[in-house]
């Protein structure tokens, strides 16, 4: 427990992060949480929270702003975290207004804004697809003629695949402007590069990265956002080139955007025609879809805690990582077709975690050995596809999906 336990402030507008706010209380913080008033009955570790409040709007910046400076007025405030991605600007907003410490609002633009990040990553000598900003209509003409389709539209500032839209033609892009009206800047447009899609999940603490957890999607996150199907991502062996070449860039880039301490989750993809490396998106945040409990399952480590552990630490105080195994994991996630599915016949001793989530069917397998767990989740894909998966209709799979960030 803390000698000098400290209050920490937490912004959650969608449900996670209980392993971040058990952490924290059993640190010996005070924690105080404000969410969404529609997550009043959500399965919150009440036990670990000392305050809960609500909004009816978190995006709402001034009734944030006035509504934490009025309980501002009896509770001093050691630390604000910002949870979820959507959160990750209101926080840099309360830090800037309240002058605390942690990612101020220029930073956390750029684990926000595809295009910010983009630019600072291109800045730096970052290979990342061809892009530019939907502002001028020349410029646009220009690129659209110097670029080969496919191109992607993509917004700013959503999360994972939400809202992307992949062209093949001039003549589907032009009038997708008019209907965005005043919120086409809010826009980018990208060379699609096809190839294999990786993520990086890392812990970082005085600028350097502590720990990097190297993983590959089964398909890309956009074909199953857009086309459905199941979602597979298992760690890349250990010692491999990619792994190493993965590393290398993932650090480049939370250098390159100026991350000093906190947790990313990254995503890369390998050129199918070059073999090259190009940086798609990172967040400051903690990977979604189970992905925390794959990192735990084959290195041992939590990155929702140690998360917590950092922003207890601070700048330039006590952080330690603690010492990581060496094994590997994967998770397979899919819509189920009955609401609890029964998942009795799934008994292998390398399952660690199982979702019980409503309409939903996954598991998470660990192993010493990438092998194993590579034909886990090749059998269990197979399994769930016949017996248990489901699809919905594409505005339904997409909420879903973002949802699960």
């Amino acid at each position: 427990m803390s000698a000098n336990p400290l209050t920490v402030l937490c912004l959650a507008g969608y449900e996670k992060g209980h392993e971040f706010l058990r952490e924290l209380k059993r640190q010996g913080c005070r924690v105080i949480l404000i969410t969404a008033t529609g997550l009043e009955g959500a399965d919150w570790p009440r036990e670990s929270i000392d305050e809960l409040f609500f909004l009816p709007d978190m995006y709402d910046l001034n009734a944030m702003i006035n509504g934490v400076s009025y309980l501002a007025r009896t509770i001093a405030f050691d630390r604000i975290v910002a949870i979820d991605d959507f959160d990750v600007e209101t926080g840099a907003a309360l830090r800037e207004h309240f002058q605390m410490p942690g990612l101020g609002t220029t930073v956390a633009r750029r684990f926000r804004d595809k295009l910010a990040m983009r630019t600072a990553a291109r800045d730096a000598g970052i290979p990342v697809p061809d892009f530019i900003g939907v502002f001028n209509r020349a410029a646009l003409g220009a690129w659209l003629a110097r670029v080969p389709a496919p191109w992607v539209l993509k917004p700013r500032g959503e999360a994972a695949a939400s809202g992307i839209t992949v062209l093949h033609h001039q003549d589907e892009f032009w009038p997708r402007l008019d209907p965005l009206g005043d919120r086409q800047s809010l826009h980018l447009l990208e060379r699609y590069v096809p190839g294999e899609v990786y993520h990086v999940d890392s812990v970082v603490y005085g600028g350097e990265v502590r720990l990097a957890e190297v993983h590959q999607y089964g398909r890309p996150p956009l074909d199953i956002m857009h086309g459905g199907g199941i979602f597979v991502t298992r760690r890349v062996p250990r010692g491999s080139a990619d792994e190493s070449a993965l590393r290398e860039i993932n650090a480049r880039v939370i250098a390159a955007l100026g991350l000093a301490n906190g947790v990313t989750h990254a995503e890369y993809i390998k050129g199918e025609a070059d073999g090259q490396l190009y940086f798609l998106e990172i967040a400051a945040r903690v990977g979604g879809a189970n992905i925390a409990e794959t990192v735990e399952a084959a290195s041992g480590i939590n990155p929702w805690r140690e998360w917590a552990r950092i922003e207890i630490a601070g700048a330039g105080g006590d952080y330690t990582l603690p010492s990581a195994r060496e094994d590997h994991a994967g998770v397979v996630i899919s819509l189920a077709r009955q609401e609890e599915p029964d998942t009795a016949q799934f008994a292998d001793p390398e399952i660690v975690h199982r979702l019980t989530k409503r309409h939903h069917v996954g598991f998470v397998v660990a192993a010493p050995d990438h092998e194993r767990v590579q034909a886990l989740l090749d059998d269990y894909a197979a399994r769930i596809a016949r017996d248990y998966s489901a699809s919905l209709p594409a505005p339904d799979r997409l909420r879903l999906a973002a949802d699960q960030r």
